[in-house]
């Protein structure tokens, strides 16, 4: 199935808690994040900066969707040598639609979101959590949700992740390069 996202389609991804999301599993080799990416488009491998001395080299992949003219990378994947694949971040214009219990995940206005997960928690009886930021997702340890300017809008950036080497908790391993203060990363 394909959302439509303004003039950009997206494609639908599954993600599994503690399995991975789309066709990334959690500890893949930067080189199996690349062949697998690969459907959705170019991919680009970078390293990270070590925010952090306790954690291995981190490799960062950027995958382009295909037919679509320069612009941000529809999905980047954090890669680290000891821990492999650990994150996994969806763009809010041109990742990938992820639903989680119903709930579509990417790209949505975050108070939109917000209501609706508010709404989603009141009629199943399950939990909901904010992040430090104000951002409201599900009560999934492994679903951190992310602000990201589209214009004047901040919009739902997932990130999908399992904790890294050397952290204990997905807080402590996202990636410094997908710290955000209103929806601005943070040098």
């Amino acid at each position: 199935m394909a959302f439509k996202a303004g003039a950009v389609e997206r494609d639908e991804w599954s993600y599994s808690p503690a399995v991975g999301v789309g066709p990334l599993r959690f500890g893949m080799t930067v080189d199996e994040v690349v062949e697998a990416a690969g459907i959705l488009g170019r991919t680009k491998v970078g390293e990270c900066a070590r925010g952090h001395a306790i954690f291995s080299s981190t490799w960062r992949v950027d995958v382009h969707r295909r037919g679509v003219a320069p612009s941000l990378p529809a999905v980047t994947a954090y890669v680290s040598q000891v821990a492999g694949l650990f994150c996994t971040a969806a763009d809010a214009v041109y990742g990938p639609q992820v639903v989680y219990d119903g709930i579509p995940l990417v790209g949505r206005d975050l108070s939109e979101l917000e209501s609706d997960v508010i709404a989603h928690a009141e009629a199943m009886d399950v939990q909901f959590r904010y992040t430090p930021e104000g951002y409201a997702g599900p009560d999934d340890s492994g679903v951190v949700m992310r602000g990201q300017l589209v214009g004047p809008v901040l919009r739902s950036r997932p990130l999908f992740m399992v904790t890294r080497d050397g952290a204990n908790t997905e807080w402590d391993s996202m990636p410094s390069e997908e710290y955000r203060v209103n929806g601005r990363s943070v040098p």
